[in-house]
């Protein structure tokens, strides 16, 4: 990679360019810029669906009809899921120190205005800047991990990271069963604050700065920025509308609705990427999808993301309705799953570097695979531990996967795309979550989800959606490099 540029050697001391881009940052500085970065990423996360047990309420004290109280986790969602990539390469630009920070700020105020909202519209409103803050957070979150370690230590860095990710992302409805036992829905956005404004304090003394100048041609388009937004909300809108709605499937009228607008997305889609194309340094990264490693690694997580949730929808239709668990026990058995990732990401951590993160990332998507094969096999009258220890086979898989397949993704890019890399990380995890949902609304058009047949289905989906994901791990080892 070539690395020597102008203008950089007055941002860094005055050694080797390649050790400027990887010797990361000596302990406790470190530390302190780990526990901001994972603060934040857990906060941004978190929130993604933090609010859904409160939807019911939040719509009954606001005076609001169910379809229209979604919105309050859909603007959140698509504000994220738009504006991942621009803020990504904003960073590339201006520093990922700089948007991480004002991603916090505009997140912290956000939720301010999110607790004290007396209408749905208002608090639609406060979620949509709660969305834009979680993208800058999250748009930059690998490229500072990246900054933050150094290359030996990478991999344990990434796991770390991955772990808060994974557990973030199913502990919403855990976090905020605790919240709302003891107080009212506000308090779910009003935690946020004082996380917040620590958070931002001690960024502002802990993150690291860029260490290499930007690529040269970056720019910030606000033509590929709005053409970017289009295409991703007019792909999520689509998939909204086509989602399962009561009794099973949407009604005609709104399927070919949603047809029209997910098309719609797809062609803004297809002249946003041919323009892309034409750039130097294009916002939709496709100068590091010709990076083969890249591209598989993209492909693996998309499809690893997809069979994760099919699994995690269908999962509480099975234990609740199938086979009878309360929803505690249901709960709790779905636990297993996050517990076993928390247990594998140190191994994990350790593993990267002694061995092809490809042959570790299909060695854990077979597990996933298996395990997700296994509990779609269940006998009809289960025990708990025959359930629980499927859920950790699968959690173990995931586990195993997930970090050296980011720590491919966030390396295998030169330094000065880190941002882009980054972004692409949390836009194959937001695309894989949509995908899922897409295919599930089909299968539970099709089975109904309480009578068993749906759930089965789409676990047996989600095992075949891991077996491609190991499948496009296990072809990164064909690939030159140490990534594969």
């Amino acid at each position: 990679m070539n690395t020597t540029r102008a203008g950089t050697e007055a941002a860094v001391p005055k050694t080797s360019q390649a050790t400027q881009q990887v010797d990361g940052l000596e302990q406790p500085a470190r530390r302190r810029a780990m526990l901001v970065i994972i603060l934040g990423i857990m906060v941004a996360v978190l929130d993604g669906t933090i609010v859904n047990l409160a939807l019911p309420g939040i719509a009954r004290e606001l005076q609001a009809s169910p379809s229209h109280a979604i919105w309050v986790v859909n603007a959140y969602q698509i504000a994220t899921l738009v504006m991942l990539l621009p803020l990504a390469s904003l960073g590339d630009l201006v520093g990922y120190r700089r948007v991480y920070l004002v991603g916090m700020a505009v997140f912290t105020v956000a939720s301010i205005g999110a607790t004290f909202a007396d209408s749905l519209g208002t608090l639609i409103a406060a979620r949509t800047f709660q969305g834009l803050g979680a993208a800058g957070i999250m748009s930059v979150n690998a490229a500072l991990v990246r900054l933050t370690f150094p290359s030996a230590l990478l991999g344990r860095g990434m796991a770390i990271n991955s772990m808060v990710v994974a557990t973030s992302s199913v502990a919403g409805p855990s976090v905020a069963a605790a919240i709302l036992s003891v107080a009212s829905w506000p308090w779910l956005f009003a935690i946020n604050v004082p996380l917040g404004l620590l958070v931002f304090a001690l960024g502002m003394k802990a993150l690291p700065f860029n260490r290499v100048a930007p690529a040269a041609g970056l720019r910030f388009s606000p033509v590929d920025v709005a053409l970017n937004v289009l295409m991703f909300s007019l792909v999520f809108l689509g998939v909204d509308r086509l989602g399962v709605r009561e009794g099973g499937a949407a009604a005609g009228g709104s399927h070919a609705s949603a047809w029209l607008i997910l098309l719609a997305g797809v062609a803004v889609g297809y002249f946003y990427l041919r323009r892309q194309r034409t750039l130097a340094v294009p916002l939709f990264p496709i100068d590091l999808l010709r990076i083969p490693v890249f591209a598989l690694s993209m492909g693996t997580s998309v499809a690893a993301f997809c069979a994760q949730m099919l699994a995690y929808i269908a999962l509480p239709f099975l234990l609740l309705d199938v086979y009878g668990r309360s929803h505690i026990e249901a709960g709790l058995l779905i636990t297993a799953w996050p517990l076993a990732i928390v247990a594998m990401a140190p191994l994990a951590g350790r593993l990267i570097g002694r061995y092809p993160d490809g042959l570790l990332g299909g060695i854990g998507l077979g597990l996933l695979a298996i395990g997700l094969a296994l509990l779609a096999a269940l006998p009809a009258h289960p025990g708990n531990a025959d359930i629980a220890w499927r859920m950790a086979l699968c959690g173990l898989g995931f586990g195993l996967f997930q970090s050296p397949n980011n720590h491919t993704i966030v390396t295998s890019p030169p330094a000065h795309r880190s941002g882009a890399a980054s972004g692409m990380l949390g836009t194959a995890r937001l695309t894989g979550q949509t995908l899922g949902a897409v295919v599930l609304a089909g299968v539970f058009s099709v089975w109904s989800p309480h009578g068993g047949h749906g759930p089965v289905v789409a676990l047996v989906l989600a095992a075949c959606c891991a077996g491609v994901a190991a499948i496009f791990s296990s072809l990164r080892l064909k690939t030159t490099g140490h990534h594969g």
